[in-house]
């Protein structure tokens, strides 16, 4: 499996109903993308949750490299290029998976991420990164990371986000999921 991410950083002032009629009009059209576990439109809004900007940033879970070839190099990614420009896109070797269909039910995501220090073994760096995930009852967790950044990332699915605690990372507004569940 592979997780990718771009992440859109749009003007303060930027039209956020834009991106969530962009995503009521055509976020169906991945349900059932071949190699697809699941993909979440995801947006922060400035001011909202404590988020300092706006962004678009877009979360995909893909079952092999497959899926994800076809979405980059087929045209599907043409739109994000047309409407947005050239974008970097994160890749992430999920280490913990514990996503259901229940994800489903939710309708944000907390994000934090970590550093990978340089060390002489890396056989704690799990035990480690599995402490940093937050003690939230009933959340799913997908936890990736990149050996070529060396940093992970830890994205908590919630369906409200009343009892949390933020003190660092990010909420997302999970607009639409397509899955493969």
């Amino acid at each position: 499996m592979l997780a990718t991410q771009y992440k859109i950083t749009l003007p303060s002032d930027y039209d956020m109903n834009i991106i969530k009629e962009r995503v009521r009009k055509n976020g169906h059209k991945t349900d059932g993308f071949p190699g697809l576990k699941f993909k979440l439109y995801l947006i922060t809004e400035k001011g909202l949750h404590n988020n300092l900007q706006n962004s678009y940033s877009p979360l995909y879970l893909w079952k092999d490299s497959n899926g994800l070839n076809k979405f980059l190099f087929e045209g599907y990614y043409d739109n994000i290029l047309n409407s947005f420009g050239w974008q970097q896109v994160n890749v992430g070797i999920p280490l913990f998976d514990t996503t259901s269909p229940n994800i489903l039910e939710n309708t944000y995501l907390y994000h934090l991420r970590g550093a990978i220090m340089p060390q002489g073994s890396l056989n704690t760096l799990k035990e480690h990164i599995q402490k940093s995930i937050p003690p939230i009852h009933g959340a799913e967790f997908l936890v990736t990371y990149n050996p070529d950044q060396w940093k992970y990332d830890i994205f908590c699915f919630l369906k409200d986000i009343n009892n949390l605690k933020v003190t660092s990372g990010a909420i997302y507004q999970i607009l639409y999921i397509s899955s493969q569940f």
